[in-house]
């Protein structure tokens, strides 16, 4: 490693500024000595249903009409055989299959069919919770009765997401997207007749993704099989949207429609709408939403009681439940009446109401209240303490009286400064009971950050707060990227309750472990998009190292490639004359290296006829940043794969090992996989692993399905990136809103997918706060904002310092900034030992490196609550970053329960169970070792 010498000095620096950094190693666990077991072997059949118990907390749950399953491994599901051989017990009785671990209890209607909402249910215990779940409801198809617009949002999408980013929409948002081959819409709709009936379908079709604006098209299917062809002229812009109808032939009775992309489409529309009528009918109007009644001693979504005064429904924030919440409680006119029915006989019970509470607007983060009114009854104030931010909830209850049977229960604010919170879901429910945790997700994932300005929206993984979830893998490939022997409906049912760390675990051994990076990899990076000669990164890494400042690893951004510098694929002589001497160089210096790459080639690249004609001439070609004249790469073709790796092996200097790592910046050129069933990102990050030991790259989904920032799943899932993957976030902007995000998206992202290395541009990438920087052309962070960056990637599990053209050394910046920045970098090169150790567990066990507070502490609803600014850094320590400006700022920490937590850098002991606000300087940050 870089620096010995310095790094001893550092030690000692340490241990002389008084940093608690004791006991670093963890300890590792045994594995367990059970036996594999073959899944199928442990497998209960009814009719073409098959149900394999895997452990007593998962069970795979398949349906394939010709009984046709599936055995062998898939490309996401590699591990169902080395789970232990699970008991349970079986049978049938009035016409239901029951199969109970012991933790979870499966029913399956016997001769019911193809899995749906009603067919299959699971109960678990969550806490003190009996939870009852419906594992198939949002997978089947669900019904738009005929004559009536139903929104594309609520039908079953698989490819588009749902978004909000146009205006014009009705309902909650509109299917976006429809950018890759098999993107689809479908619903059920019953015919009454026989013969031709019209779907007319309300879109938008603007300037596209691939840089048209012209007629598209998508197909119509009809119960699996290929119908006509819709077509959707252009509208004047993606705010306005047109109506386009198709003929359809139906018989009598129930079909699933689905509106897809085919191979032969041109996609890349938005769908509000849609409806099936008679021919010649108009279009529908939509149907305003009608309250819904909430029952006794159930979670309901508040935003379907009955809404005033501007409150409305919302859905642009996580965590939520359902569809979304409700907002719009800004002042005494807005409320939400909700009818509770049911309710055993007179008597004292109690409101939870779950709900967030960030800054509103420019007002502080406050408490907040609401009223709470049963009836004609005095109403009873809830206080709501802040949340971590918007997208993290917390759960609390009031006691009312209520008469027996049907009451009216409504949420109102005293005042104007009240409320201002968003309410997920109310219950109503005895005096003794939990408080009950909905189907809401904990954590989530996106493809990239980029451009990011202070909140994003993720897509729902593995862990829910009520605990189960279906990961389903219908859609994926074999192992060997094969298809399956049929089409079927192949899903894991996970019952975790509220270990959630079991359920990191079984994810973990089901679709494979974490990748474990080398040792170097959690030490220091250092990489900026800056033109620079290879005597400039000389000089560079001179500097850092006269002035005590580590560095393990150095990336070389895109401006050292010819011909061109965007994706040529030569270093360019004019900046590093001699590559070979370059890499010698690095390696002597102790430095790991890495290049930047985008996945196209122009058609003027000297190495452009060699790669066409390993390609066997498929190279398309469709522009990009380079230029008209540019080529792209489809992945899944084994031709074109073979061009586009040849081409990094071309770039290495002959006698040179070349680069430790390629990055792979699959941001903006139409490259793409056509493999199906692998999540594109997945297969090509595949292939870098294969190459180097780990990708370094993008994650979960691919450049066409939402962009290349997209939080749209992919039918095929985030599941297999994990294994091979050190996931680059992407270009994000420099403000502390990016940074405050960035605290609980980390964890939440491991939460999520069960990936553990998430690296993000620390210092952010570009915009925001620039200042004019130290170099030419570059820019700087305010000093504040620069320091409590780096001490945020200090506690990450990748530290890797970047930009856009923007300071990164602590030279460049004020002398607080300078000292700060100095004395966190040197602390990240300490707790190296402890940082890998975390890595190593993190890949042995499931349980991340950056971990969210519920994974320790479910019981405790502040642990879900404070999940966006505070987190554990391995088993033992506490982080609770700054995110607010000032030299000086005060941070409020909650402390678990449990044990006592001492600051390392003042050796102030807190007691466990108690909120503090610290305040810290530049020199140091709210950290804290468990006891």
């Amino acid at each position: 490693m870089l620096y010995r010498d310095l790094r001893r000095r550092g030690a000692t620096a340490a241990a002389t500024a008084g940093i608690l950094i004791t006991g670093l190693a963890l300890a590792p666990s045994a594995p367990a000595q059970a036996s594999p077991n073959k899944a199928k072997d442990n497998a209960v059949r009814s009719g073409d249903a098959r149900f394999e118990v895997l452990s007593p907390t998962l069970i795979r749950t398949e349906y394939q009409k010709d009984g046709k399953f599936t055995d062998a491994a898939t490309f996401n599901a590699i591990g169902r055989d080395d789970f232990p051989r699970t008991r349970f017990t079986k049978h049938v009785e009035n016409g239901w299959l029951t199969i109970d671990t012991g933790a979870m209890t499966l029913r399956y209607r016997v001769g019911s069919g193809a899995f749906n909402a009603d067919n299959l249910t699971v109960q678990l215990k969550t806490g003190e919770q009996v939870v009852q779940g419906r594992p198939w409801a949002d997978r089947a198809a669900p019904d738009c009765a005929f004559g009536v617009l139903c929104e594309a949002e609520s039908l079953q999408l698989s490819g588009p997401g749902v978004a909000t980013d146009h205006r014009g929409y009705t309902g909650r948002g509109f299917a976006a997207g429809f950018a890759s081959s098999g993107d689809s819409v479908k619903f059920a709709v019953d015919a009454s007749d026989s013969g031709t009936k019209q779907l007319t379908v309300r879109y938008a079709n603007s300037t596209g993704g691939d840089g048209q604006n012209q007629a598209r098209t998508l197909t119509v299917q009809v119960d699996g099989e290929a119908g006509p062809t819709l077509t959707l002229p252009p509208t004047a812009n993606w705010d306005t949207w047109g109506l386009a109808s198709v003929p359809v032939d139906l018989t009598a009775g129930r079909h699933e429609i689905s509106v897809v992309r085919g191979p032969d489409d041109s996609g890349n529309v938005n769908i509000d709408s849609l409806a099936m009528v008679n021919p010649g009918d108009s279009f529908p109007a939509p149907a305003a939403p009608q309250p819904q009644p909430l029952r006794f001693g159930t979670l309901g979504e508040a935003e379907t009681g009955a809404l005033s005064g501007g409150a409305r429904p919302a859905n642009d924030h996580n965590g939520a439940s359902g569809t979304g919440f409700l907002a719009g409680l800004e002042n005494t006119t807005s409320a939400v009446a909700l009818t509770v029915t049911d309710v055993p006989s007179a008597g004292d019970y109690r409101v939870q109401i779950r709900y967030a509470n960030g800054q509103a607007g420019s007002q502080p983060v406050q408490s907040r209240t609401m009223s709470v009114t049963a009836g004609t009854a005095a109403p009873v104030t809830a206080t709501l303490p802040p949340t971590s931010g918007w997208d993290y909830w917390n759960t609390v209850s009031v006691p009312v009286h209520l008469d027996g049977g049907t009451n009216t229960v409504t949420l109102g604010c005293p005042t104007d400064s009240s409320c201002n919170v968003n309410v997920d879901t109310v219950a109503v429910t005895s005096a003794d009971s939990p408080l009950l945790a909905p189907h809401a997700p904990l954590g989530g994932y996106r493809r990239g950050l980029d451009g990011v300005n202070g909140a994003a929206l993720t897509s729902a993984g593995l862990l829910y707060q009520d605990g189960w979830y279906l990961l389903d893998d219908s859609a994926s490939a074999l192992r060997d990227t094969k298809p399956r022997p049929a089409a079927e409906q192949d899903a894991y049912v996970f019952a975790y309750g509220q270990d959630y760390t079991r359920g990191l675990k079984e994810l973990s051994t089901l679709t494979g472990p974490t990748k474990l990076l080398p040792k170097w990899a959690y030490g220091v990076w250092w990489s900026e998009y800056y033109d620079r000669t290879a005597s400039e990164f000389q000089d560079v890494v001179a500097k850092a190292k006269a002035e005590g400042v580590p560095m393990d690893v150095l990336v070389l951004d895109t401006d050292i490639k010819a011909p061109d510098k965007w994706n040529g694929w030569s270093i360019d002589s004019t900046r590093i004359p001699d590559p070979k001497a370059f890499f010698q160089w690095a390696k002597k210096e102790g430095l790991h290296t890495g290049i930047n790459i985008h996945p196209s080639i122009l058609g003027s690249d000297p190495k452009f006829a060699q790669a066409q004609a390993t390609a066997k001439g498929k190279l398309q070609r469709v522009g990009c940043n380079g230029g008209a004249d540019c080529y792209a790469f489809d992945f899944g073709d084994p031709d074109q794969l073979k061009a586009y790796l040849q081409l990094h092996d071309q770039m290495v200097p002959k006698g040179s090992k070349g680069p430790d790592l390629w990055w792979m910046d699959w941001c903006c050129d139409n490259s793409k996989s056509s493999l199906a069933g692998v999540t594109p990102d997945a297969w090509i990050n595949q292939q870098y692993a294969d190459k180097t030991g780990f990708a370094f790259s993008r994650a979960y989904g691919s450049l066409q399905a939402g962009g290349y920032s997209s939080p749209t799943p992919v039918a095929t899932g985030p599941w297999a990136d994990k294994r091979t993957t050190l996931h680059f976030t992407g270009d994000t902007t420099s403000n502390w809103q990016t940074l405050q995000m960035e605290v609980g998206y980390t964890p939440g992202e491991s939460a999520a997918t069960g990936l553990a290395a998430v690296s993000h541009d620390i210092g952010g990438h570009t915009g925001g706060l620039q200042q004019p920087g130290s170099e030419p052309g570059s820019t700087k962070l305010p000093d504040d904002l620069y320091a409590r960056w780096v001490q945020f990637g200090t506690f990450q599990p990748i530290d890797r310092l970047h930009s856009n053209h923007s300071d990164r050394l602590p030279s460049q910046y004020g002398p607080e900034a300078e000292a700060s920045a100095k004395k966190f970098l040197n602390l990240r090169e300490e707790l190296l030992p402890y940082t890998y150790a975390a890595a190593e567990e993190a890949t042995r066990t499931g349980t991340p490196i950056v971990r969210s507070m519920y994974l320790a502490y479910p019981n405790e609803q502040a642990a879900y609550a404070t999940a966006g600014s505070e987190y554990l850094y391995g088993p033992d320590y506490l982080v609770a970053p700054v995110t607010t400006p000032g030299n000086t700022a005060t941070t409020s920490v909650w402390f678990p329960p449990g044990n006592d937590w001492t600051d390392i850098f003042t050796g102030k002991t807190y007691q466990g169970g108690t909120t503090q606000n610290i305040t810290t300087t530049l020199d140091t940050m709210p950290v804290f070792k468990k006891h």
